[in-house]
């Protein structure tokens, strides 16, 4: 069964969503026959990306702008957010966060997925941007990671100099759209059920199993003979 799976690799509910579908899965009996794909969503398609530490305004100041908050208002968002990040074991340091552009590392992600590590450049790119402060919009970063991911080096810089798996990304928010998909993490389980949000484990694993239940047919466990099951039926039950 297919799970889809649109994000932001600086979304900090799409980090969350991310370990928190991963303790959902741990928990499925059908594990082993899930097929995850990462589909990409740019929150902010016209960001401009900084390439170090001092560049533009801090996370913060960049909150309080965007959604009209004072700046105390954007410090608690963040704490809040901080805080649910680390009921899921992960380190944000939130005051290293780098404005980034994030449509090469889209790309990239894309790339993952044609070596089978799509879900390893995910989770590399997001511990950049949130614990290390890396600027994931800058192409010397980004190859770095690439690396760090278990992507070849040379393969990894063609593609961030180059456009290739640009029409795959711009394909993945074409299909966002069509799908009415507005925020993320959003997940679209077997093309039948869409979740939307950072949901908790124990929801996202009764999605799994509701989507599960509804794509196997019925196997019967046993044949009894005829006229011998202890049942009832349109002529009467069993005696």
């Amino acid at each position: 069964m297919k799970v889809e799976i649109w994000s932001d690799v600086v979304c900090p509910w799409c980090y969350i969503g991310k370990r928190r579908f991963e303790a959902a899965l741990a928990g499925f009996e059908h594990r082993d026959e899930i097929e995850v794909v990462w589909r990409s969503f740019e929150l902010d398609p016209s960001s401009v990306s900084v390439h170090g530490p001092g560049e533009g305004q801090d996370h913060a100041d960049r909150l309080a702008a965007k959604y009209g908050l004072s700046r105390a208002d954007a410090e608690q968002a963040i704490a809040r957010t901080t805080a649910a990040a680390a009921g899921e074991g992960l380190d944000f340091q939130m005051d290293k966060a780098l404005h980034s552009n994030t449509f090469d590392a889209h790309r990239l992600v894309h790339l993952g997925a044609r070596h089978g590590r799509q879900g390893e450049v995910k989770d590399r790119l997001m511990r950049a941007y949130f614990t290390e402060g890396e600027p994931v919009g800058d192409r010397d970063a980004l190859l770095r990671i690439a690396v760090d991911a278990g992507l070849d080096e040379a393969e990894a810089a063609r593609v961030l100099d180059g456009d290739d798996h640009a029409d795959d990304v711009r394909a993945d928010e074409a299909e966002a759209r069509s799908l009415g998909i507005t925020g993320v993490p959003f997940f679209v389980l077997d093309r039948r059920y869409g979740v939307s949000g950072a949901q908790p484990p124990e929801q996202l694993l009764a999605a799994l199993e509701q989507a599960w239940a509804e794509r196997t047919p019925l196997t019967v466990m046993s044949a009894p003979a005829a006229g011998t099951d202890e049942a009832c039926g349109p002529d009467g039950c069993a005696i």
